[in-house]
């Protein structure tokens, strides 16, 4: 076997080739979005380690297979129907999961040669991160971004109270809590992304990066960046200056109060979706979001890493607010999840803190060498 790819264990769910210096990794799972598995997190592991270590191998391209006449995934998050079987079976490997999608993200973000996300089509939550640490994000006017792990009774994970926490203002709170949506303009502007490419060029790209010579990383960027364009019109100030307004009020029920108050059509919106969330998970990610403005990056990972073990352990698989909320969307798809306590104003504030406390002591902590 080829020197240049080690062994994979994802049963072809993800691929590998190399073009001169150029390792090219693509996400092939199109009938899920490029969801996220066990297996696929592992591979993606193995291949940065081992191009890391490899001296041909001068950048890293990621992207995800398409699905013929349908719009573009590059990889839609983590596989919540398996969480959602692993939680009630007591399986392992739930845990091995979140420990190791978390030092993957760690990884891309720390990768000493160019890593480059091409994010066209849904990006969200997983997808996030595996490619927010990229040193090129690159978007089309296709992008969908989000978060969405409140509308499941989750967080946003995956290194999400770190670099939402980036955002500038109180964006980051806004896409956290409400799991919405946004383009590429706005990615940019918000610091979530770095050049935008006409998905038209999209074919293009990918041909020239699979089959033209790449001699070198700076040649590996130079083909990229020649076909970058003006990205769309960014969210108009008006609208920022809402998002800061409303989510910079100091609790949860203080931002859904002034929500309340605004005679608006987003805020009444905004509102009407934050109704729709998990209150306890949404007081959880709102603490982490704003502690995410003072951690490192592995700080936040290995917080995160506690939060997510007690979103499945805390209350115990029968009373998770995740996975409830999974089986509301992806199992029994009712789309109507119980939340325990099922308003904000009825939130145990002891019990959001010990979602904060780590069930690991500091040398027993599985993500305790992240540097």
């Amino acid at each position: 076997m080829n020197d240049l790819i080690p062994p994979l264990l994802s049963d072809g769910q993800i691929l590998a080739e190399v073009n001169g210096c150029l390792g090219l990794i693509t996400l092939n799972r199109p009938q899920a979005l490029n969801a996220l598995s066990l297996a696929m997190v592992r591979d993606l592991t193995t291949l940065l380690r081992h191009w890391q270590a490899h001296e041909q191998v001068k950048a890293v391209v990621v992207l995800g297979a398409g699905r013929p006449g349908k719009a573009p995934a590059f990889c839609a998050g983590g596989d919540i129907r398996f969480f959602h079987q692993a939680a009630h079976a007591g399986d392992a490997a739930l845990e091995d999961f979140f420990t190791e999608e978390y030092r993957l993200n760690h990884l891309i973000h720390a990768y000493p040669k160019p890593y480059i996300a091409l994010m066209d089509g849904i990006v969200m939550g997983g997808g996030m991160g595996i490619s927010q640490g990229a040193k090129l994000r690159v978007l089309t006017e296709q992008s969908r971004l989000a978060m969405p792990e409140t509308a499941i009774g989750l967080f946003p994970d995956v290194g999400g109270g770190w670099f939402l926490a980036q955002c500038p203002g109180h964006v980051g709170e806004w896409l956290a809590l409400t799991g919405e949506t946004i383009g590429a303009g706005d990615a940019i502007e918000w610091g979530l992304g770095d050049v935008y490419v006409r998905s038209e060029q999209m074919p293009g790209l990918i041909a020239a990066l699979r089959s033209e010579p790449q001699p070198s990383a700076e040649h590996v960027v130079a083909t990229v960046m020649e076909r970058v364009d003006l990205a769309p019109a960014s969210a108009p100030k008006t609208a920022t200056d809402r998002i800061h307004q409303h989510f910079g009020q100091p609790t949860l029920g203080a931002i859904l109060a002034s929500l309340a108050a605004s005679d608006d059509d987003w805020a009444r919106h905004t509102h009407a979706t934050l109704l729709k969330r998990s209150p306890t998970m949404m007081a959880v990610t709102l603490e982490l979001v704003r502690r995410g403005r003072t951690l490192s990056l592995a700080d936040d990972l290995r917080l995160e890493r506690d939060l997510v073990h007690h979103c499945f352990h805390l209350r115990g698989a029968a009373r998770s607010e995740t996975v409830e909320g999974i089986r509301a969307l992806a199992v029994d798809k009712d789309h109507a999840p119980r939340w325990q306590p099922p308003s904000v104003d009825a939130i145990d504030a002891a019990e959001v803190q010990a979602f904060f406390a780590s069930p690991w002591a500091a040398q027993d902590h599985p993500l305790k060498d992240l540097a």
